[in-house]
């Protein structure tokens, strides 16, 4: 297949590329204009200019693709109304199916996120089945966001596009530029985190979640969403397993009120007199408060999907990754 892939300058994006690579297809990667394309050196691709906020870039790039992997959806990365945050989401994702549909795409992926399902009232780990009846109550920018484009996702597939879901948990490895995920590993490395809110979590190797994505590409069914799990672990052993393996003491665990004032302050700071975006944010607190464990299983029953590598692995990699990039100082 020729396959399109939008983001591949991101760690899921890339790792997604590499795979279809690896996996004997002919990748495309669709890129704004001033992308960082030395970040793609040893992939070999085809590039194409498209902008999510240029719908003819959009409809021109996507032409002759089979399938599309997008690993760049909108997410909040500086303090907005949540509102203007899950319209301009939805405005970009719109233009992106409809240039889909124009150009007759076979298969189309929405990477999604796992914050997008509610908790298990009974505790358990999460599923593909959980759904919030309505809009979550939390008015959380990135929670309203995600569910957003989840539903999104969902209802254009029951309009007979041909849309999957796949869902990468907590993801960790080489290629993180901005950092994401790897934030946190570079922050405990270098020391600068002064504390972390507890709760669980599911980490994946960005290696298996990009291999994951190319067989919800290729196997997938319409509008079913798709867990690409690696383990489950609390985030104080997550943190401590981090620290560990940088060398480092771990820091220390604060309530999530506590966490939240925080941030309130920090973005009001932000609001008043400018300058850097805050780094405890509302994405950060709900990245860090809102996980839970999950379940993959459907993945690997539907689709095939399984982690190669175990979280301590993934870890390791990124670290590596990360020193080697100038990351960690």
């Amino acid at each position: 297949m020729r396959i399109g892939i939008l983001g591949a300058t991101g760690m899921l994006g890339h790792h997604a590329a590499l795979a279809a690579q690896a996996g004997g297809h002919d990748v495309v990667v669709l890129h704004r204009a001033n992308s960082r394309l030395d970040y793609l050196r040893g992939l070999q691709y085809q590039g194409r200019i498209a902008d999510l906020d240029d719908a003819k870039s959009l409809q021109h790039a996507l032409r002759g693709l089979d399938g599309v992997v997008n690993a760049a959806a909108y997410y909040p990365s500086l303090p907005r109304p949540w509102r203007e945050e899950v319209s301009r989401a939805q405005t970009q994702m719109e233009a992106f199916y409809s240039a889909c549909g124009e150009a007759q795409v076979g298969r189309i992926v929405y990477v999604g996120g796992s914050i997008a399902l509610p908790r298990r009232a009974d505790g358990g780990p999460g599923d593909e089945q959980l759904d919030y009846p309505g809009p979550p109550e939390d008015k959380n920018p990135y929670l309203q966001v995600k569910w957003a484009l989840d539903r999104q996702a969902r209802d254009v597939a029951a309009q007979g596009l041909p849309v999957s879901i796949g869902i990468p948990s907590m993801s960790f490895g080489e290629h993180d530029h901005g950092p994401s995920t790897g934030r946190l590993i570079v922050e405990i490395a270098n020391r600068s985190m002064p504390a972390f809110v507890p709760g669980q979590r599911n980490a994946v190797y960005a290696g298996d979640a990009g291999r994951g994505l190319l067989q919800v590409l290729e196997r997938g069914k319409p509008g079913e969403r798709y867990l690409l799990t690696g383990g489950n672990v609390s985030m104080t052993d997550l943190v401590q397993l981090i620290a560990d393996m940088a060398g480092v003491p771990p820091p220390r665990s604060v309530p999530l009120k506590v966490a939240r004032a925080a941030a309130h302050v920090q973005e009001l700071r932000y609001h008043l007199l400018g300058g850097e975006p805050p780094k405890l944010s509302a994405t950060v607190i709900a990245v860090m408060a809102l996980g839970q464990f999950l379940d993959g299983r459907k993945a690997t029953r539907e689709i095939g999907y399984r982690p190669q590598l175990s979280v301590p692995e993934a870890i390791q990699r990124a670290l590596v990754w990360f020193r080697q990039e100038g990351f960690i100082r």
